[in-house]
């Protein structure tokens, strides 16, 4: 049993606990897991009567330390809301009791009584899954929070029985029990996904691993393999199983791979007995797992899917397969066609058909179904993700209950929520569209009522009771009364239908986007409504309500509130999402003089744009508890923990913090009148913010606003978890975090302070994770507090204890108003499109406005159209005027820049329009552009028929699509390449060789000449060299060329092959294709390929037929309009004559003929503007949609008239009747004339007579020539149409066949291509087998030429060492004494070092290289010494031996040597290959001993051949025969019965009757032929006889005269082919080009250098010059410092003579004339030294300074510098 391997598998862990300390992970397919760790001593077991006590663990509210609150503040009464959008939140434990999760609780509903029990949370972080044991006496709740827990409950007595610990971080999301119930799998959340098995008995960890890297949705143990578990999520579904390992137990994981089909996420799966795994996919279809793999996508016929959406349950139901559907439906499948499910195609999808299906409802989604049985009949429990619980029946008989509704909830988020001013009633609504109402005392949803869109708030209206106000998505705002159905039943005698009904009283959209704020003014007078939009809508609150205006606000509306009672003025404060906080008085609806628009633009409002303070609150607390520290330690007080942590350096306090966006308000209300509290999200949460208007408001520039709170209260734990919801009831402040916890802070005072919010009570409601508060509502009389969440759970509570609540409490539901049962259903908005209020009276203003402005338009053309009825009477009156008072038509105008003006503007105007409406255009142009690309461009030839002139004869086109257009040919295509890319190029390169050619024309020097002639000399002989190398190749080629043609000795004549092969195929006994052994020859064997081409081709020839047909139909057509305007024209010249002709002489004229419309279908795409506009008042008058038309009827005729012009079908008519009556007046006239003179006429003479006589006679003869000129047309024309239309039918015969043909082999290949796989596999192992033994025989000829090419080696080098013998001793000569010591030199035995080890040591040491050569010369002399009895010396030649004979005898040695080394390495080499070839040998006998493979192979092939032939031959195909060809008669008669017969054509029987014959006549042909080739044979034998002779007879000679000419050997054909070293001889051509152009640059240099001596000698002149004037100024320097020195004597000894002021003026004045003199010669010393500094640059250029200007006032102006210095500083010493 599964118990005992477990037990087994327990034991074993704890064997090997000691080796594995840590938890082992393997990347891959395996993931080792490890137990829990255990102390070494053994833990006693947990007793299976232990339970713990539910009162330990169970979460309580958090009160703070030295609070008053009471623990019991709420105590929960009902929870009225479902968390349905959970993947599983049912559970069903027997037949009357449901478990789902609601928050921090799971709820215990007892289906009969409709009673609830609660179990709380133990962490009060949530709960995660819910799962019962397979026995259902326990239940596991697995927990969220940190390190949470999994709790198993005993049922029905919910004992906690066992804790699990430690099993994930954060949150259980999936737990399963094995089917035995011993082990527990659990799944855990972000961030671990720890896959745990638990001993849950024990509260041991048996395994765990991380499951995925991703979110896992489920983890369930297989039903049949315990030791296997499957676990899917987001985009995954691994298989896992459990395996006892030499390391412990462990847990193989395999991640199952999804291949070609798309990456789904998996929500449902099943386990198969076999190990198999169905899932099921996003897209609705199912996948069977085999082994890690996808084996086959299951769908429904017609590649439907099997659900339309996601597969949310798989469940395996008394062996049937039961899949639930997001779509909800339900469907039964057959579990063992979906086990032995297979794929037939590539696409991987299989077609099935459920069993039976259920569709539980409309818009129904299915997420979980549980099954029980009850008085044992199965009952079904589904989760609706849609808000519902349902109870199904899923039997399928004939008594199968229909689906039963059990609950109803909102779908997800509980948007708003309210409750009743009076009574005991909420209202709630959410995006689900639906608003609820529900009683809070008898615990029961009272009425329902859904919409078109999802409702986003929610509030009860003060005075009315019965009212509610409901805002929605599309931003319409519907008044609900609330009302009991009884009243109604006693006045208009109705039974009760339900205890409360709503009634749409109202709708209204006064917003665009979706309402989130509704409030009523405090009487109740007034309505407003805030939306996404940005405004804030005012209603006055009437029967009706009626709309007062709208203001715009600076963000969109989270909150609005109106102003208590306690205040004297009626404000609302408005709350925007960005920051923004505005208050408004509130409008009076009496206010008048809003015409356009509602917007009230002068209501005075006040603005408050929150600024961030928090970071500064922050920075203010740092710098306080630093200063609290120095405070401290001056008092010489430790505080040892902030001592450790403060810094020896006091370090500067972060910036200022902004948040770029601003933090979004979540909640407020009124404090004081002008001020207000806020609590903020994002950054700024964790405060609750006291903020005040300012009196001085300005609207411009709101953006750039910033405001600050004059007062903060920090909230403590919710800088992360900030208060939604705040509401007060009884002296207490509810405050509804983030979180979902429920928060009351106790008040003192009505008015917040911080010391007030210190203490605090928290409970955690609703779910920790999504369920953040909503809405807070206490009743009326503050007994209860209602709470909804973001996880659609609405909670009750009692406040304080329940022992205050009265039994006798009841909700009174409001009565219906009188009259209500006869009013009219109120009108609703149900499209989201509707206009708003707004843009509804904005639309109904430009209504009016354009109506006004299209009264006027009326009124004017009216006028318009009186004075030109009055106009054209003028022109009427004026045309009946004799001409000369009538008055021209430019004397109507009275200005003709009026006219002008007139067509300026109209031009513009239709300038204009063709301007708007170009787009229009366009878009029509290329619809119109498309659809005759489609229907029109596509086709060859459209549908012509030609009718005959005189009889019903006609014939038409045949309707050809055109073919499309091959791709252009591969020549010509070559051809314009060439052109296009190679003409350019290579005029460019005929550009660039001439202008090469202008560049040579240049003079040539000796050295150029002399490099040209050398280059001419180098390049003659290489061409010689060439050319010689080129007719030696030739003739290899020659010679190579004539053995390719030489036959080999089994040669056989390729048409003598062909006519056996041919003879073998059709000679014998043949089989017929329906012969069961008939045998498909290779060529006739048809594939698909083939076939297709052959459909290819047939298309294309039956096109070309067809076109050639209707190419001479459409020449017929063409002769007919010829013909037609011949007739046309003979006609007008037969009316001619006949007016010459009395009517009595009159023949009859033929009508002319008239072409169909069906002659000529192209005249269909020809139109103009008036066909047009005929086409559209067509469209209009059949849609009914004349009022639309503008203006009167008199303007419309004027305006086609002047504008549009006439059309082509109206200007031919008026051409016409405009040319008949123009003819119409000169014959009148001409008629007169006559008449006129007729009295005056004389009569005619004889000879007028015989003139007018044959005249007539001529005109009679015309007529009639012309009348049968006109006939013969038209009979030739008909007869030609007749021969064309027999010529038809024969072609329609034909093309008849020829598409039976086409069907026929298109028939044939469907079949083939059916078959093509198979045949393409049968094949392909053909042509692999014959591959194999076709290269292991080209693998085995090629060693036989290998080991032929070292037999013929060996052999050369074998001729080559006896020719080293002879001629070693020829060398000797005769009587050599020394011959003996000589030849053992000769053949003395070295052991040398090979070429390989020699060309390794290349790069080595010389030291090793003659170490390694003694080595072996040692050896080898050892050896010697060895082997002889003697030893001798062979490095040193003997003496009186000849030197050179020695030298010779040690060379031919080495080449000895050499040759004994290649015979070795050639004997290894051909060994190597003979092994090669055996071991290949064998190989190939192995494959010819198997070659039954290939037997088989074909066979199967050929037997696939016979299949696919037997079924080409089931088709049908049809042969047209006439009686004459059927010769299969029966006594006489046609059998009924053809099965036996064969068609056989008149030419293939003639064949074979002649075929006797000529096989007769061939047979002694060949005879002769044979007799012929033998004689043949013969003498070409005995003729290659002597031809080998006469070859080797001239070899020898040919040997011995190279032996005479140059007395050895050679090869004539190298020598031939000798020619010089062209790249030595390049490159000394090249060193001559660079010497030269070397020498030039040499001449180059030297020249420079010249010059530039040139330059330095002329500058060293010059700076002689300078340094001379130098020398002169310093020496005029010396004399003027002496002249100074006595100077200063004689002043000392003046001023002891003259008075102190003449000795000052003497000094100022000669003191000035020194200034002017030390300046000026400073100036001079200055330039002086410029010139000198830039003179003694010797080695650069030289820049002379421009001369002074000659117009100076002072000769000179420049001094040397240094002159300057020393005179100031005489000056200051003076």
């Amino acid at each position: 049993s599964f118990e005992s391997s477990v037990s087994f598998r327990d034991s074993a862990c704890h064997l090997i606990l000691d080796l594995n300390k840590d938890v082992e992970e393997q990347h891959g397919t395996e993931v080792c897991s490890e137990p829990e760790k255990r102390p070494e001593k053994v833990e006693k077991k947990i007793s299976e009567t232990f339970y713990y006590k539910y009162e330990d663990l169970y979460s309580r509210p958090f009160v703070t330390e030295d609070s008053v609150i009471p623990i019991n503040l709420l105590t929960l009464e009902h929870s009225f809301g479902y968390d349905c959008m959970r993947t599983v939140n049912l559970l069903i434990m027997d037949s009357q009791t449901l478990l789902y999760i609601a928050g921090n609780h799971v709820v215990l509903l007892d289906l009969k009584t409709k009673s609830q029990s609660y179990l709380r949370s133990s962490s009060g972080g949530g709960i995660g899954v819910i799962t019962a044991h397979p026995t259902k006496q326990y239940f596991a709740v697995g927990e969220k929070g940190k390190k949470p827990n999994l709790i198993i409950y005993e049922y029905p007595s919910l004992r906690p029985y066992r804790i699990l610990r430690g099993g994930t971080e954060e949150a259980y999301v999936s737990a399963d029990f094995n089917h035995s119930g011993t082990l527990l799998a659990s799944v855990g959340s972000n961030p671990d996904y720890m896959l745990t098995i638990w001993a849950w008995k024990q509260e041991n960890i048996v395994l765990r691993s991380k499951a995925f890297s991703q979110d896992v949705y489920k983890v369930t143990f297989s039903p049949d393999n315990e030791e296997q578990l499957t676990t899917s999520g987001t985009g995954h579904i691994k298989f896992w199983k459990m395996a006892l390992t030499f390391t412990g137990l462990k847990l193989q994981g395999a991640l199952g791979r999804f291949g070609k089909t798309a990456v789904t996420d998996i929500i449902g799966y099943v386990e198969l007995p076999d190990g198999k795994v169905i899932s099921g996919a996003e897209w609705g279809n199912l996948l069977l797992w085999e082994g890690g793999l996808i084996k086959v996508e299951l769908c429904r016929a017609g590649r439907k899917p099997c659900h339309n959406g996601p597969v949310s349950q798989l469940i395996l139901d008394e062996g049937e397969l039961v899949t639930v559907g997001k779509d909800g439906f339900i469907r039964v499948w057959d579990i063992e066609t979906v086990d032995a499910a297979n794929t037939v195609d590539e696409t991987g999808l299989l077609e099935m058909e459920p069993m039976n299906e259920l569709l539980v409802g409309k818009n129904v989604s299915l997420s979980f179904m549980a099954k029980v049985h009850d008085r044992g009949q199965p009952i079904w429990y589904a989760q609706d993700a849609s808000g519902a619980l349902w109870k199904l029946d899923l039997t399928f008989s004939n008594i199968t209950r229909d689906p039963e509704c059990l609950y109803t909830f909102h779908s997800g988020k509980i948007e708003a929520m309210s409750v009743s001013p009076v009574t005991y009633l909420m209202a709630t609504t959410a995006l689900d569209r639906s608003v609820r109402i529900y009683d809070f005392i008898s615990k029961t949803q009272l009425s329902e009522i859904k919409f078109k869109e999802g409702g986003t708030a929610l509030t009860w209206a003060p005075r009315v009771v019965s009212l509610i106000a409901v805002g929605f998505e599309d931003g319409v705002v519907r008044i609900i009364e609330v009302y009991d159905p009884k009243g109604l039943a006693i006045v208009a005698g109705r039974t009760n239908i339900g205890k409360a009904e709503m009634n749409l009283k109202q709708a209204f959209k006064p917003h665009t986007t979706a309402v989130t704020a509704l409030a009523y003014e405090r009487n109740g007078d007034v309505l407003a409504t805030g939306s996404k939009d940005k405004t804030v809508f005012f209603f006055a609150v009437e029967d009706k309500y009626e709309p007062i205006g709208f203001i715009c606000v600076p963000g969109p509306v989270q909150a609005l509130q109106w102003s208590p009672p306690s205040h004297v003025k009626s404000t609302l404060l408005v709350l925007c999402e960005n920051g923004f906080a505005l208050q408004v008085p509130a409008p009076h609806p009496d206010e008048e003089g809003i015409v356009s628009t509602y917007q009230i633009k002068n209501l005075p409002m006040q603005y408050f744009h929150f600024y961030s303070i928090k970071s500064r609150i922050k920075q203010e607390k740092e710098k306080a508890k630093l200063e609290w520290i120095k405070q401290q330690q001056e008092m010489g007080k430790q505080i040892e923990e902030e001592l450790e942590e403060e810094p020896e350096e006091e370090e500067p306090l972060p910036p200022l913090y902004i948040p770029e966006e601003p933090s979004p308000i979540l909640c407020g209300f009124y404090s004081t009148p002008g001020k207000f509290w806020l609590s903020l999200g994002g950054y700024d949460s964790g405060f609750l913010y006291h903020c005040a208007f300012s009196s001085n408001e300005h609207q411009d520039n709101l953006e750039n606003k910033q405001d600050e709170p004059f007062e903060v209260i920090c909230m403590e734990d919710s800088d992360d978890n900030p208060i939604h919801q705040i509401s007060f009831c009884r002296l207490l402040m509810f405050c509804g975090m983030q979180n979902g916890a429920l928060r009351v802070y106790p008040l003192r005072e009505k008015d917040l302070a911080a010391n007030t919010l210190k203490e605090y009570w928290s409970f955690n409601v609703h779910d920790n994770d999504y369920g953040q508060i909503q809405r807070i509502c206490s009743s009326y009389d503050d007994r209860f507090l209602i709470t909804c969440g973001g996880d659609g759970n609405i909670f009750a509570f009692n406040i304080l204890s329940p022992e205050d609540v009265h039994k006798e409490l009841k909700a009174k539901i409001p009565s219906p108003r009188s009259g209500l049962e006869k009013e009219k259903a109120a009108e609703d908005i149900e499209d989201p499109n509707a206009y708003s209020i707004e843009k509804a009276k904005q639309k109904k203003e430009y209504e009016q406005i354009m109506k006004e402005a299209e009264d006027k338009k009326n009124k004017k053309r009216e006028e318009l159209s009186a004075l030109r009825h009055e106009f054209l009477s003028l022109l009427q009156k004026n045309q009946e005027l004799p001409k000369h008072m009538q008055l021209h038509r430019e004397q109507y105008e009275m200005d003709h820049r009026i006219f002008e003006e007139l067509d300026r503007q109209t031009t513009q105007r239709i300038q204009l329009m063709q301007k708007e409406m170009a787009w229009e255009q366009e878009k029509h142009l290329i619809g119109l552009q498309k659809l005759q690309n489609r229907f029109w461009d596509s086709l060859e030839f459209d549908t012509v028929i030609v009718h005959a002139i005189q009889s019903n004869h006609k014939i038409s086109t045949y309707r050809l699509l055109a073919i499309s257009e091959k791709s252009v040919p591969g020549v010509f295509s070559t051809y314009v390449f060439m052109w296009l890319f190679f003409g350019p190029a290579a005029r460019v390169v005929e550009g660039e060789s001439e202008a090469e050619k202008l560049k040579k024309s240049e003079v040539q020097t000796v050295t150029t000449c002399l490099i040209a002639n050398q280059r001419e000399q180098i390049k003659r002989i290489v061409e010689k060299s060439d050319k010689a190398k080129a007719k030696i190749m030739k003739r290899k080629e020659e010679w190579e060329e004539l053995y390719k043609n030489k036959p080999s000795d089994d040669y056989e004549n390729p048409k003598d092959a062909q006519d056996i092969k041919e003879a073998q195929e059709n000679m014998g006994d043949h089989k017929l294709k329906t012969a069961a052994d008939y045998r498909v020859p290779e060529h006739k064997r048809m594939n698909a390929e083939k076939k297709m081409m052959q459909l290819a081709s047939l298309e294309v020839l039956i096109h070309e037929k067809k076109a050639n047909m209707n190419k001479q139909i459409m020449s017929l057509r063409d002769l007919k309009v010829s013909i037609l305007d011949e007739i046309k024209c003979l006609v007008q010249e037969l009316k001619s004559v006949q007016a010459a002709l009395d009517l009595s002489e009159q023949l009859p004229v033929p009508p002319i003929p008239q072409l169909h419309p069906d002659e000529v279908p192209e005249k269909k795409f020809q139109f103009d503007s008036n066909i047009l506009l005929k086409f559209k008042h067509e469209q209009e008058a059949e849609a009914k949609l004349q009022e639309q038309l503008e203006g009167s009827p008199s303007f419309g005729v004027f305006r086609e008239r002047f504008l549009h012009g006439p059309s082509i079908r109206e200007t031919e008519p008026m051409t016409q009747t405009a040319s008949v009556r123009s003819m119409k007046i000169p014959s009148s006239v001409v008629t007169e004339q006559p008449k006129v003179f007729e009295i005056e006429k004389a009569e005619p003479t004889e000879i007028e007579l015989e003139i007018l006589k044959r005249e007539k006679i001529r005109n009679m003869y015309l007529q009639e020539t012309l009348i049968k000129r006109i006939n013969a047309l038209v009979i030739n024309f008909d007869a030609e149409l007749r021969f064309l239309r027999h010529m038809k039918l024969k072609l329609d015969v034909q093309m008849k066949c020829a598409d039976l043909c086409h069907i026929t082999w298109f028939e044939e290949l469907l079949l083939l291509k059916n078959f093509e796989k198979h045949e393409d596999l049968l094949q392909g192992r053909v042509n692999t087998l014959l591959s194999e033994q076709k290269a292991m025989q080209q693998k085995l000829n090629s060693y036989l030429a290998q080991m032929e090419d070292r037999k013929y080696e060996t052999a050369k080098l074998q001729d080559c060492e006896k020719a080293l013998y002879a001629t070693f001793q020829a060398s000797l000569g005769e009587n050599n004494k020394f011959a003996h010591f000589l030849t053992k030199v000769l053949k003395k035995k070295i052991k040398r070092v090979k070429k390989k080890e020699v060309e390794r040591e290349a790069d080595e040491e010389d030291e090793n290289e003659k170490e390694s050569d003694e080595e072996s010369s040692l050896e080898s002399a050892e050896e010697d010494s060895g082997s002889e009895d003697e030893v001798f010396d062979d490095s040193v030649c003997p003496k009186d031996c000849d030197e050179a004979l020695f030298q010779n005898t040690i060379q031919l040695r080495e080449k000895r040597l050499d040759i004994e080394d290649a015979l070795t390495e050639q004997k290894k080499v051909a060994d190597n290959l003979r092994k090669e070839y055996d071991a290949l040998v064998k190989k190939v006998l192995c494959v010819l001993f198997s070659a039954t493979s290939l037997d088989t192979a074909e066979g199967e092939l050929e037997a696939f051949q016979r299949e696919k032939q037997q079924r080409l031959n089931e088709l049908h195909v049809v042969v047209p025969l006439k009686l004459h060809q059927v010769e299969y008669l029966v006594s006489g008669e046609i059998p009924s019965d053809f099965s036996q017969a064969l068609v056989f054509t008149n030419q293939s029987l003639e064949y074979l009757q002649k075929r006797i014959v000529d096989l007769q006549n061939e047979k002694i042909m060949q005879r002769e032929i044979f007799k012929k080739a033998r004689q043949q044979h013969k003498q070409l034998v005995q003729d290659k006889k002597e031809m080998e002779t006469k070859i080797q007879r001239l070899e020898e000679k040919c040997n011995q005269l190279m032996m005479t000419k140059f007395g050895r050997l050679v090869d004539l054909e190298a020598l031939q082919a000798h020619s010089v070293n062209t790249r030595l001889e390049e490159l000394k051509v090249q060193m001559m080009e660079k010497e030269y152009v070397l020498c030039q640059e040499l001449k180059e240099w030297e020249e420079r250098i010249l010059d530039l001596q040139q330059q330095l000698m002329m500058l060293t002149k010059e700076n002689t010059s300078k340094l001379q004037q130098l020398n002169k100024f310093c020496l005029e320097k010396q004399q003027l410092e002496t002249k100074l020195d006595s100077l200063k004597n004689d002043l000392v000894s003046f001023l002891a003579i003259v008075p102190l002021q003449s000795v000052f003026n003497y000094m100022a004045g000669e003191t000035a004339l020194l200034k002017e003199e030390i300046t000026l010669l400073s100036r001079k010393d200055v330039c002086l030294r410029e010139e000198l500094a830039l003179l003694s640059r010797k080695n650069g250029y030289l820049f002379l300074q421009p001369s002074p200007s000659q117009d100076s006032e002072t000769p000179t102006e420049t001094y040397p510098f240094w002159c300057r210095n020393r005179e100031s500083n005489g000056q200051s010493a003076l």
